[in-house]
């Protein structure tokens, strides 16, 4: 056991010498393993952010949630021209279907339609204008920064009031202070009555409530009429994630019910979950960590290239030394070691390296996409780091573990 620690210490030392005595050879040789590392991590915390900011986005919007709606969302077997075909859902399937179903904690029409909102000279195009009811707010997870959701009174009235996303607020009133201010939809003037939090759930584009805004439903059938989606969409939240299955099943032959179908028609309403978002980002964001870690396996498989390379030239110049070494009593597995330990600690200078540009490549990239800089992607960055060095040099130390010590001292 002696024998091997001093062989370890040994070999170390004579890697650390053989670095140093040749710097800049060095220095080049870890820029493939850094670059790869610095692609392998700053992808890995990319991913992760963006996944992180997707189930945030979820989970804003709530996970218990269904959404009876005349179109199919996800996993879509019905072709699209017998969804269009399919008689729209209005408001009187909503209060219908409200009257008659016992397991919802709550229940909230919905209906959009894409509209420029406007303060004085500042405009903000293609805002995503939600028209719902007051129970709204209790189908999701919402907060405010400022204000409220509009009330009973308000949205049975049909009054001229809204809600603002957090970025629709911050490019209309970049100074603050939007509460009690009147903001113009089409040439209509509404009252702020509520801003939300920050969300941060940027991937869902214009379904970010972020970006959206929020006016009784009344209004976008009064307003917009001829731009809106016509058809109702029915938000459902359930008791608890246990019901969710439940009340998925009771919303069915409710709404069979409320649609007038026969035992024999097919349902002309689709159920729609949360579920089905999620499995559509995680096929994609596996997709693209599949391609990423290919493009950057890529340049790791360069970077061992290159440091293989280099350490059969030092095999080659160093012959003599390993000829002096074996004759005085080396073993192979001595010099074996030696060789492979000076190729991984050169891979794990580059992998630190990589590490720390990826970290402060994350910081910058974050200022546009979310990142995330996990404790796994650390240690993914050492684990590839030490293999990829164990691998690139083992041949070339094999090589100066088998040579001849006669040969090896009369090689000029």
């Amino acid at each position: 056991m002696k024998d091997f620690l001093f062989e370890m210490r040994e070999g170390f030392s004579i890697s650390f010498r053989a670095i140093r005595a040749n710097k800049i050879r060095s220095i080049l040789t870890t820029l493939g393993i850094v670059i790869g590392v610095t692609s392998v991590v700053l992808m890995s915390t990319a991913i992760k952010g963006i996944d992180n900011a997707f189930q945030t986005g979820v989970a804003s919007l709530g996970s218990d949630n269904l959404y009876i709606d005349k179109w199919e969302w996800f996993n879509n077997d019905t072709p699209w021209w017998e969804l269009r075909n399919r008689k729209n859902m209005d408001l009187q399937d909503y209060e219908k279907y409200k009257q008659l179903a016992k397991l919802p904690l709550a229940t909230a029409p919905t209906v959009w339609s894409f509209q420029a909102v406007k303060n004085k000279d500042k405009v903000v195009d293609q805002v995503m204008i939600q028209g719902t009811n007051e129970d709204y707010i209790k189908t999701t997870n919402l907060s405010f920064s400022e204000g409220r959701f509009f009330n009973e009174l308000e949205s049975n009235g049909g009054r001229n009031v809204i809600v603002l996303g957090s970025d629709i607020a911050k490019t209309l009133f970049p100074q603050g202070y939007a509460l009690d201010q009147e903001v113009k939809l089409k040439g209509h003037k509404f009252k702020v009555v509520g801003v939300l939090e920050v969300q941060g759930s940027w991937v869902m584009g214009n379904f970010n409530p972020d970006k959206q805004v929020f006016i009784p439903i009344q209004n976008v059938f009064k307003y917009f009429q001829s731009e809106s989606f016509r058809s109702v969409t029915i938000n459902v939240r359930a008791r608890n994630s246990q019901m969710v299955e439940a009340t998925k099943e009771e919303a069915v032959g409710l709404m069979r019910r409320v649609r007038g179908l026969a035992y024999n028609e097919e349902n002309d309403f689709s159920i729609n979950q949360q579920e089905g978002l999620l499995n559509t980002i995680n096929e994609t964001v596996g997709v693209i960590q599949i391609a990423g870690l290919f493009i950057t396996g890529l340049s790791l498989f360069v970077g061992a290239i290159g440091i293989m390379n280099i350490m059969f030239v030092s095999v080659k110049e160093r012959t003599k030394e390993i000829g002096i070494r074996k004759a005085i009593g080396a073993k192979r597995r001595t010099i074996l070691g030696q060789f492979i330990t000076e190729s991984a600690v050169i891979c794990l200078f580059g992998g630190l390296v990589g590490l720390g540009i990826a970290t402060l490549l994350s910081l910058i990239v974050n200022q546009f996409l979310p990142t995330s800089v996990q404790v796994d992607a650390v240690i993914l960055a050492i684990t590839i780091s030490i293999i990829t060095g164990v691998l690139s040099g083992f041949a070339p130390a094999y090589t100066a573990a088998k040579l001849d010590p006669v040969e090896a001292l009369r090689y000029e």
